[in-house]
């Protein structure tokens, strides 16, 4: 693939990493000292490109959506914390004809970890004995908290277990990330937990989304279109 990737912190020189390691070519790379530049310049860049992928800040995603369908670019949107609707994403990305694919946490394990968490609430139930609830870590540079991995597992834990359940966020020293559900009673506890080691496995399962965008028109969100990336790709 011809990469071409917005944002070049932490998370963009890892995928630039493993992106090379892997054969593919970063044939664009964007950054802030970009940001001023003309939308038709910078769209004419990213044209060259066959897929992007955005790790950058919440504040500059819309734009990153609009160059990359005005290219005629899939995107692959990794940044947390941007706030759309999802009607907006799709008429946005559909009046474009392009495609896009977005996710709150692109580590295959992370992806695995949710659906386990599911189907643990879904048991759960209706045993009104048990309180759930959730907590997250990351690193002290992380700006949204409560993470969009812990939002999501909310919804999806909420959804199965039919009632709400509190969140709580630590933000401190070099933490890439974990994630943690817990069922606790009187007789017992239980706790369920995923644990970054590095952001290696997020790089990845971005790259996997973008060899797996290019070519399809419409709205992704990973989670969802998880299992069928998982029939077409190797992880």
């Amino acid at each position: 693939m011809k990469l071409a990737l917005i944002g070049y912190g932490t998370m963009g020189e890892l995928v630039a990493k493993l992106a090379t390691e892997h054969g593919h070519e970063i044939a664009l790379t964007l950054s802030s000292r970009d940001a001023e530049r003309a939308t038709d310049e910078l769209s004419a860049e990213i044209s060259k490109c066959d897929v992007a992928i955005d790790f950058s800040v919440a504040s500059a995603v819309p734009k990153n959506i609009e160059l990359c369908m005005l290219a005629g670019v899939p995107l692959v949107e990794g940044t947390t914390g941007w706030h759309m609707t999802h009607d907006e994403l799709e008429r946005l990305v559909e009046d474009a004809d392009g495609a896009l694919i977005h996710g709150a946490n692109f580590s295959v394990g992370a992806q695995v970890f949710l659906r386990i968490a599911a189907e643990a609430a879904e048991l759960f139930q209706n045993l009104d004995s048990y309180d759930v609830f959730i907590e997250e870590a990351h690193h002290k540079r992380k700006r949204d908290a409560p993470s969009g991995t812990a939002i999501k597992l909310g919804d999806i834990v909420a959804q199965h277990l039919g009632r709400e359940v509190p969140i709580s966020s630590t933000r401190a020293g070099h933490i890439p990330g974990t994630h943690r559900v817990g069922f606790d009673s009187p007789a017992d506890h239980i706790t369920l937990e995923h644990v970054a080691r590095s952001r290696e496995g997020f790089a990845a399962g971005a790259l996997v989304a973008a060899k797996w965008i290019i070519g399809r028109k419409g709205v992704y969100e990973f989670s969802e279109a998880f299992d069928e990336i998982l029939k077409g790709v190797n992880v």
